[in-house]
């Protein structure tokens, strides 16, 4: 099952089924994915018996699945990607079983056809693609196994950052605020039986495809997460109950051969750059530039759809 939000003039939109072949949609039976979210299984059969799509899908007119969440939480579970920064940075790494995990702003995704507002394009605009999960209510203390069950849909996430603020912040010891503005959200959140193989061991087993300005700039496979979402979710259950609606990100997709497949943001292009040849030679991004980003299964299909956005002046 594909879920997804029809704009309605109202801050969280109108939820609809997605038929299979993804051109038309059905409205459901609840009015936001928030409010199905906090009555899962009251009304997923529901949701899933809907078979009758009559309305024609305008992909403009979708915002992200879940307009506003109660919460963001990203993870940073690719160790290939943190080995490096923390090589460019020169910072020894962490020594933690534990997953790395901030608290991040949650009252807007961006949908996936928006246009992205930025200050000032010398703040080290980059993007970073993930998949992430949509959890019902999850209890303080749930188990990784337990907390399977709590993952109610998984979607893609581009989470924007602007990196001249980060270290500075970083170096707070207070984490990030300004460094880290909304996220964006791919037009369909789908249940984990949806992806089939693909989701295994709580993980998205997919190629995120990254095109800057046309040109391919990597793609990734999910699978090799340090740390499942299952993990994930309870790592920030351990001391508090999570509301219906939390999001947990993955952090960049990354994969070890990274030189070969490319990247998921700019920041470790610039790295490998740096660690290769002692200084960056990629730009981070201009106003005007665009970003797509697609997870595309073996055989071309986009259970997620696409993020395609410009970077443009506030």
């Amino acid at each position: 099952m594909r879920l997804a939000t029809v704009r309605d003039g109202t801050a969280d939109g109108r939820l609809v089924v997605i038929a299979p072949d993804g051109g038309a949609y059905a409205e459901a039976p609840v009015a936001t994915l928030q409010q199905a979210l906090e009555q899962w299984d009251a009304v997923v059969a529901d949701l899933k018996a809907i078979g009758h799509f009559p309305q024609a899908l305008d992909k403009t007119q979708l915002a992200a699945p879940l307009p506003r969440a109660w919460q963001w939480l990203d993870g940073s579970a690719f160790a290939s990607h943190g080995a490096l920064m923390d090589k460019v940075l020169g910072v020894e790494p962490l020594k933690t079983e534990r997953p790395l995990m901030y608290q991040g702003v949650s009252d807007h995704f961006y949908g996936p056809h928006d246009d992205v507002r930025f200050p000032d394009e010398d703040l080290g605009i980059d993007f970073e693609g993930e998949f992430g999960v949509i959890t019902d209510a999850v209890p303080m203390g749930t188990t990784a196994e337990q907390a399977f069950k709590h993952i109610k849909l998984v979607v893609q996430i581009n989470d924007w950052s602007l990196r001249k603020l980060a270290g500075p912040e970083m170096k707070t010891g207070f984490g990030w605020v300004q460094a880290k503005p909304h996220c964006s959200m791919a037009p369909f959140a789908v249940t984990p039986e949806e992806l089939g193989p693909a989701w295994k061991n709580g993980r998205v087993c997919l190629n995120l495809l990254v095109d800057w300005n046309g040109q391919r700039f990597g793609a990734a496979n999910g699978e090799p997460m340090g740390h499942g979402f299952h993990d994930l979710v309870a790592h920030a259950a351990r001391t508090r109950d999570l509301v219906a609606g939390t999001v947990i990100g993955s952090g960049t997709v990354s994969n070890e051969n990274f030189r070969e497949i490319g990247s998921s943001c700019i920041a470790e292009r610039r790295g490998i750059e740096i660690v290769d040849e002692g200084v960056p030679r990629t730009d981070f991004m201009a106003f005007g530039d665009s970003v797509r980003m697609e997870a595309v299964t073996s055989t071309g299909a986009s259970p997620f759809g696409i993020i395609e956005q410009k970077v443009i002046k506030a």
